[in-house]
């Protein structure tokens, strides 16, 4: 590991009380990390082994769960991230949840309600493919609930999180920051490939005039909501490698500090011989 490399999680973290400018974060740079498109193909290997290993000690040990949120514009790269970071993961211990349009039932509880079913236990790990923090986000940019019901819901949100980070799960946030002009290039080459127009939507393109509304709502909620105990960094997500890279990088620092073990065994083995 590169001395840059092992630096990515200070330079991404979103500092308890700041306020984040996402203007000032350049979506296209790299930050910590010096080399290439080749290099970050080649780190993500060596991560990919060690976040392996991670869980398998994690699993064993069963003293915490780990909880890993995506939250991007569309085409921010939730779904590549899952599928070149987070494989790396055993997924008989891994879940990966996709918070869409609430159903009538989840409707008739409170907004945190299906969240918290989807949390995970302790030696497993969750990955939410977006997540609670929609009801602070699209719901305050499409005005689907007043400003009085949706602006408490920031404290409400970190006495939740606090409340998991209290009972053993540890919480890592992720904004996969994407420029207006990277967002309309990938959109184009979903509209020219046939196997890729079935995730384009004209309902991208509402979204996508409404820019400065998501920038202005996801500032608000990373400022408001990164703590010391449940953090969000915000990765620079232009380039698919580096957003990669910096996504294991995290992931890989929270294991070496949890540093899980393997239990002793329950019986004593001393004497045990198999034919």
């Amino acid at each position: 590991m590169s001395e840059d490399a092992a630096s990515i999680p200070q330079l991404l973290h979103v500092r308890p009380g700041s306020s984040v400018k996402l203007a000032e974060r350049d979506p296209a740079s790299t930050p910590g990390f010096a080399g290439d498109k080749a290099a970050g193909r080649q780190r993500l290997k060596e991560l990919r082994k060690e976040l392996s290993d991670f869980q398998r000690r994690f699993w064993a040990e069963r003293s915490h769960g780990l909880l890993i949120v995506l939250q991007a514009l569309d085409a921010g790269g939730k779904d590549g991230a899952i599928r070149k970071v987070f494989t790396a993961f055993n997924p008989q211990g891994t879940t990966v949840t996709n918070f869409g349009v609430p159903t009538e039932e989840e409707l008739a509880h409170d907004y945190l309600w299906r969240v918290h079913a989807r949390t995970p236990g302790k030696g497993r790990i969750g990955i939410f493919n977006r997540s609670h923090y929609e009801d602070v986000l699209v719901v305050r940019v499409r005005s689907l609930v007043p400003e009085e019901v949706w602006r408490p819901r920031y404290d409400q949100i970190n006495a939740f999180e606090q409340l998991l980070a209290d009972s053993g799960t540890v919480i890592l946030k992720f904004f996969l920051h994407l420029s207006r002009d990277e967002q309309a290039e990938r959109f184009r080459k979903r509209l020219d490939n046939p196997d890729k127009r079935w995730k384009f939507s004209l309902g991208d393109l509402e979204v996508r005039e409404q820019w400065d509304a998501y920038q202005a709502a996801y500032e608000e909620a990373l400022s408001r909501c990164s703590t010391e105990a449940v953090p969000w960094f915000v990765v620079p997500a232009d380039h698919k490698w580096y957003r990669d890279v910096a996504l294991a990088e995290v992931v890989a620092a929270t294991g070496r500090r949890l540093d899980p073990q393997y239990p002793p065994s329950d019986e004593d083995l001393s004497g045990v011989t198999i034919d």
